[in-house]
């Protein structure tokens, strides 16, 4: 399956390649590729209509009124030069234009929203369509195969990209680790509200499948399939790639709802709660948008702020415009009373903000109203942004009411320190499940399902919260090696030239992000000119 998915995925790759002469880039290629697969999906679905006598059992992923009779995937095989061109994109306009018009928020909307035809080249254009996914069954049992070479793809192309969501990709490897902690089970409510591609809800349904799937009835298999699992993404393109990298991992309904909401998940509070929140929300503070617990008010320069009321964040009245901080809220809200979540979330949050601010007082929530089990300190260099510097965060809702001098919910916090002496890169030495195993051990232990009988090691430390808590300002950034270890880890290391000087280049990238985020919270331009 591997070499098959390989080979797959080098034919696509090295087309996208031929079309950047063209001057489509790896994104909108992904896009193309998602419009025209879905189009072969719904002509082979067609076909296996014809082999099915009662029409209750026909799966229709297109149209079927009168007027869409005689166009779709067909069509367009028969065409060649300026007609297919025209044919192509007027189908993706008709279909937008319907999609535009659904108020059923399917997975047809979801594809073909906004959708429009980036190859220009007719010759290349039929050569995708005829020499490359009509080759393929993209509707087939062996549907696994497809899915990893279109996730394969996306992961190629944000190594590409490095610019944008791209160059905050999670890796697939770390993504799998998560889940392996977390051990989604069929009875969940798994989201991610902040999903990008999809790859944390891939992986967590992966994952029940290959442990629970064998036992689940059909009845639980649907459910699963169309309604435990959902996310939101909010740039409308990449929640495309998201749905069809969800379909062609048998996750979702073609001819139903969509199960990726393209919006602003910080919008409003949770429609649905979940028993599993998994998320890498995105990096950087200047999302031009407050949270606040009242309504929006003015500027003092009369101009109206941005301001989305959330009166269910933890942080009342004040405001911020720190994303992470703000998708802590979210998820730590969407949970239900016994819920767990993973968070990616960048060093800064645990120690940014002084006593009182936003910063402070949810890292003081996670301790207190939460139970704030585990940090993971991941190794650089992970990520294909630069400097990136990152910790995952375990917790879980605790389903007994706190009143105000109770203990906290936290009793111990464990860290463990993943990063000291890493020398991972991107090419060369990236990220590999041996380098999670002994985390994934120690911390969750299959054998320890409610963490009981955990032990300090070098790397995998206590920390009592009522210690934390105690501090004017609740700094969390505490996770590294013992003493001992480290003096070894430092004698053992010998950086070369280029390492530290990539490591001091890293440190003064997270600085400005910090410099310049500080200096927005304070509406002072850099240059030292007031907004």
């Amino acid at each position: 399956m591997i070499q098959e998915a390989r080979r797959l995925v080098d034919r696509l790759w090295n087309y996208c390649n031929v079309l950047r002469d063209d001057g489509v880039s790896a994104t909108n290629y992904l896009e193309q590729l998602s419009l025209l697969v879905f189009l072969k999906m719904a002509d082979e679905a067609e076909k296996l209509n014809a082999h099915k006598p009662d029409p209750a059992d026909h799966q229709h992923m297109l149209p079927t009124s009168a007027e869409w009779r005689g166009r779709g995937w067909p069509a367009l095989l028969d065409l060649d030069g300026d007609p297919l061109e025209q044919a192509y994109n007027q189908l993706l306009a008709d279909l937008g234009k319907r999609s535009a018009e659904d108020d059923d928020h399917t997975m047809l909307s979801l594809i073909f929203n906004r959708a429009r035809n980036h190859i220009e080249n007719a010759a290349h254009l039929r050569r995708l369509i005829v020499d490359l996914i009509d080759k393929e069954k993209w509707l087939d049992s062996r549907s696994d195969i497809k899915g990893t070479a279109y996730e394969t793809l996306i992961a190629r192309s944000a190594s590409d990209t490095k610019a944008g969501a791209g160059q905050y990709f999670t890796p697939r490897v770390l993504i799998e680790s998560i889940v392996r902690c977390m051990r989604p089970t069929p009875q969940d409510f798994i989201t991610d509200p902040a999903c990008g591609t999809g790859g944390f809800l891939i992986a967590a349904y992966d994952y029940i499948i290959q442990e629970h799937g064998d036992d689940l009835p059909d009845e639980d298999l649907r459910r699963l399939r169309t309604e435990a699992i959902w996310g939101h993404e909010i740039v409308p393109a990449t929640a495309r790639l998201a749905a069809m990298n969800c379909l062609l991992h048998s996750l979702g309904d073609p001819t139903g709802k969509a199960i990726i909401e393209v919006g602003d998940a910080l919008a409003k509070p949770p429609k649905r709660h979940a028993t599993l929140v998994l998320a890498n929300p995105p990096f950087g503070t200047k999302s031009g948008i407050r949270m606040s617990g009242k309504e929006a008010d003015a500027d003092a320069d009369g101009r109206d702020n941005v301001t989305y009321n959330r009166p269910d964040f933890w942080v009342g009245e004040q405001t911020t415009t720190n994303k992470q901080l703000n998708f802590l809220q979210h998820i730590g809200t969407q949970l239900t009373d016994t819920g767990r979540a993973a968070v990616i979330v960048p060093d800064g949050v645990l120690y940014e903000g002084g006593p009182g601010s936003v910063g402070d007082r949810v890292r003081r929530e996670l301790l207190t109203g939460y139970n704030l089990h585990t940090m993971l300190r991941l190794p650089e260099n992970i990520f294909y942004a630069g400097g990136v510097k990152a910790h995952v965060l375990f917790f879980e809702a605790v389903s007994q009411h706190r009143s105000e001098g109770d203990p906290p919910h936290t009793t111990d916090m464990w860290t463990y320190d993943l990063r000291t002496g890493s020398r991972l890169t991107l090419k060369k030495n990236p990220l590999k499940p041996e380098h999670l195993a002994d985390f994934e051990q120690q911390a969750f232990d299959p054998a320890d399902p409610k963490r009981e009988h955990r032990k300090e090691s070098d790397r995998f430390r206590r920390h009592s919260a009522a210690e934390l808590l105690a501090q004017k300002q609740v700094n969390l950034d505490i996770a590294r090696l013992s003493p001992e270890a480290a003096s070894a880890a430092a004698q053992a290391s010998s950086a070369s030239i280029d390492e530290l000087t990539r490591m001091v280049a890293g440190d003064l990238r997270s600085a400005l992000v910090e410099i310049e985020a500080f200096a927005q919270e304070l509406g002072v331009e850099l240059s030292g000119e007031s907004k």
